[in-house]
């Protein structure tokens, strides 16, 4: 999305937002790569920036990539990786994703690794299989968690206005917890991020914010919006 102006316009939007401090809420605005630059210049030093994705090993021939070492070089600390519309659209395989979460791992980047089930998949009952074998596809090739965030993202619920109920992305949050607890450590279990993706908007952000392991949001379309700020304030309610 976006061109210059507007890429600036929301950067202005958030300089100018009322926020907690970062004892409270961790902010990551996540621009393409051609505005990456731009928007670490612009943006306030208490926000920091991502790269939308990267590539899955050391730089060179690999004509229209991205290397982690080139995020590394612009001070850019954060990258996504495993997206739905990657997995989906471009078939990167659980396992590609797991090479790709370790590699921007060993450069120093922190990580945002998303899963999450299709509409197919979640009638079918299959949600807790598909998301542990994503997570697990991660955990293979990575031993420490410390600059990993996980998101949720059903893949039913991004850009459609369908939102997981927010007992249903309680449901699955947990059970992701407790697969980090029988399958990692009960220190990544309590201490890994888990947050949530799909249509989280102003309006359900504090709701679903409320839930126990639902530890914050990964927004798409309402990032673009002033509404933005009332979902990072929506972190006040676990504050209280």
């Amino acid at each position: 999305n976006g061109t210059t102006e507007e890429v600036k316009k929301i950067v202005t939007t958030l300089n100018e937002a009322k926020v907690p401090g970062e004892d409270v809420v961790e902010v990551v605005v996540s621009p393409p790569f051609v505005f990456l630059p731009l928007v670490k210049t612009l943006l306030r030093p208490d926000f920091h920036v991502a790269a939308q994705n990267c590539w899955v090993r050391k730089g060179g021939a690999y004509t229209g990539e991205v290397s982690a070492e080139m995020l590394v070089n612009l001070e850019i600390p954060w990258v996504i990786i495993g997206h739905s519309e990657r997995r989906q659209l471009l078939q990167e395989s659980n396992e590609f994703v797991g090479d790709k979460v370790a590699y921007a791992l060993s450069q120093g980047l922190k990580v945002i690794a998303c899963i999450g089930e299709t509409l197919e998949q979640r009638e079918a009952g299959t949600t807790t299989a598909v998301v542990s074998e994503q997570t697990k596809a991660i955990a293979a090739k990575i031993s420490n968690w410390d600059n990993v965030v996980l998101a949720y993202e059903p893949v039913w619920a991004i850009g459609t206005g369908k939102v997981a109920t927010p007992a249903q992305a309680q449901e699955v949050h947990a059970a992701l917890r407790k697969w980090f607890q029988d399958n990692v450590s009960a220190e990544v279990a309590a201490s890994v991020r888990i947050i949530y993706g799909g249509s989280v908007n102003g309006g359900n952000s504090k709701e679903l914010a409320g839930q126990a392991d639902v530890d914050g949001f990964l927004v798409g379309g309402a990032s673009l919006k002033p509404e933005f700020v009332d979902i990072i304030n929506a972190a006040t309610v676990k504050k209280n």
